[in-house]
């Protein structure tokens, strides 16, 4: 019997739904997806500029699992670049991590679990748990 598949947790999900190349006419169906799970592995390691081994712990999962979502990631967006197709983002097997906003000084921030209910800087118990759709 299969292993149950663990969800991968995402900071926080990519504000856009993808990209098209410019000056190149696309057919309908002629694209690249791209989950979330790998836009966050791709986020992690190429732009916070963080090892595997410490992207795969924000991620929740091992760092071979990891790898493997990192190295899926990188070849479609090559494929994407090289073919000049568009890049979609796709649901896929990820929670999102809850953001919260001061309502005082207006930070952003997440929580650990068990943690404060209220602000890490201000210490302001009147936070706001935003909704990213």
């Amino acid at each position: 019997m299969a292993r149950i598949k663990k969800k991968r947790l995402v900071q926080m999900a990519p504000g856009f739904g993808g990209f098209k190349p410019f000056g190149v006419l696309c057919k309908k169906e002629d694209k690249i997806l791209i989950n979330i799970e790998e836009y966050e592995a791709l986020k992690l390691c190429d732009y916070e500029d963080l090892t595997q081994a410490e992207a795969a712990k924000l991620m929740n999962i091992s760092r071979p699992t990891f790898t493997r979502i990192y190295e899926s990631v990188r070849s479609k967006i090559a494929q994407a670049f090289i073919e000049g197709l568009p890049i979609i983002y796709e649901g896929g097997d990820s929670l999102i991590a809850e953001w919260y906003t001061c309502d005082k000084c207006e930070i952003i921030f997440t929580l650990k679990d068990g943690g404060e209910m209220n602000c890490p800087l201000c210490r302001n118990k009147e936070i706001t748990l935003n909704k990213f759709e």
